[in-house]
């Protein structure tokens, strides 16, 4: 148990988190993987080269630490770490790893301002929240076995349907190589692959929100294809899926996870928007939606740099035919003559332009796309007057994003 002495000692350390947090992130990092290189098969090498894993561990070391005398407050941010890591079969083992490194990196990257006492505040601390954290991971996992046809760790599942949705964007329909049930999920979660990259010589995961509503006896996901080589393997991944994966072969598949969901309770409006490949888990929501044929309000606003990366464009005009609940608006950066004889808006996706049509009171939010596009728009519907209860979002990636 921590002490209200070690609390002070850990608060005491907020202003040299605040200024060197991502200096520390990055030696534990390099320290762990020289010590352990094994786990360079769990973590995504590609935020690893981007530091994007750096700053969003810096970013919740800090918070913890803001927070010590109540890590309550901590919740949400517990339930969306937990997600992922339950979504990468992170185990108990791995604390243990973890904590002994980022100790180590704090004696190593402070020197001799790392005290004795600055040293055991601190693993009493980590060793708190690695408890809080696996406690919490461990209802998940109960909960993932509890599901019929659920499962935990890696899956078989085989590829039986792939699907060119655009110029970037394809779609894999993938059923358990078992032939066994698969797990229900919430409109909204995201389901993790693992292939093994011949280039890294690693296996890699990466997470990718379904893209079909639930119900199905498979998962889809649909994935852009990124630019990728040895010095961005953020796009190894997707690159191996887009040229090497074919119709037949095997994949590695997590549980379904995440906490951006639809809120099925509710009987209020909806408007989903995205940009670019964040539409995938918005599609799963409209979907689902329209299968079981809700009558609420439904908007669509998307944004594409023009027709022919504009995936599921085919899709969402039949929903909107079929269903006069639905309303859809498109933005094209650049659009060619043939896109402005579909209607479409021209320029970068601006909620403001369609104030009077979206902007209605008890109406729900829902924004998915890079994280400058969420924050821009978060940002543009508060300003109209929108609630920030009634805006969700999600953040592809470690979360860096603190929107309030």
């Amino acid at each position: 148990m921590i002490t209200e002495e070690q609390k002070q000692t850990i608060k005491a350390t907020v202003p040299v988190l605040r200024e060197h947090g991502v200096t520390l992130t990055s030696h534990f990092y390099q320290r762990m993987f020289t010590h352990n290189p094994e786990l360079k098969n769990i973590f995504n090498m590609g935020n690893q080269q981007k530091g994007k894993q750096q700053l969003s561990l810096a970013l919740a070391v800090l918070a913890y630490a803001e927070n010590i005398d109540n890590p309550a407050v901590l919740l949400p941010r517990v339930d969306s770490i937990g997600q992922k890591h339950t979504s990468l079969d992170i185990r108990p083992e791995h604390y243990i790893i973890v904590g002994r490194h980022l100790i180590a990196s704090i004696a190593e990257v402070l020197g001799d301002a790392a005290t004795p006492a600055i040293l055991e505040a601190w693993t009493v601390a980590y060793n708190q929240l690695a408890a809080i954290m696996s406690g919490y991971e461990a209802e998940l996992y109960k909960k993932q076995v509890d599901k019929k046809g659920g499962w935990t760790g890696w899956r078989p599942f085989i590829v039986k349907n792939k699907v060119e949705e655009s110029a970037e964007i394809t779609s894999f329909y993938l059923y358990p190589a078992d032939g066994g049930a698969i797990a229900d999920f919430i409109p909204g979660q995201y389901i993790s692959v693992r292939l093994f990259i011949p280039q890294l010589n690693l296996l890699q995961p990466r997470q990718y929100s379904i893209s079909s509503a639930p119900g199905k006896e498979y998962y889809r996901i649909s994935v852009k294809k990124e630019n990728a080589n040895t010095d961005n393997p953020d796009g190894l991944v997707s690159n191996r899926l887009h040229d090497y994966l074919e119709t037949g072969h095997t994949i590695e598949v997590s549980a379904p996870a995440g906490g951006f969901n639809l809120n099925f309770k509710s009987s209020a409006p909806v408007v989903f928007i995205s940009g670019g490949v964040g539409q995938t888990p918005l599609i799963s929501m409209l979907e689902s939606l329209i299968d079981s044929n809700s009558g609420r309000a439904k908007t669509w606003v998307h944004g594409a740099r023009n027709k022919e990366v504009h995936a599921f464009r085919d899709k969402i005009a039949g929903w909107k035919e079929a269903d006069p609940e639905l309303e859809s608006f498109v933005f094209y950066n650049t659009p060619d003559l043939s896109d402005k004889e579909d209607g479409v808006l021209e320029g970068i996706l601006d909620i403001n332009h369609l104030s009077e049509k979206i902007i209605k009171p008890e109406t729900e939010y829902y924004l998915c796309g890079p994280a400058v596009f969420i924050e821009k728009n978060y940002k543009d519907l508060l300003e109209n007057g929108v609630s920030k209860e009634n805006i969700f979002y999600e953040e592809f990636g470690p979360a860096v994003l603190n929107l309030s």
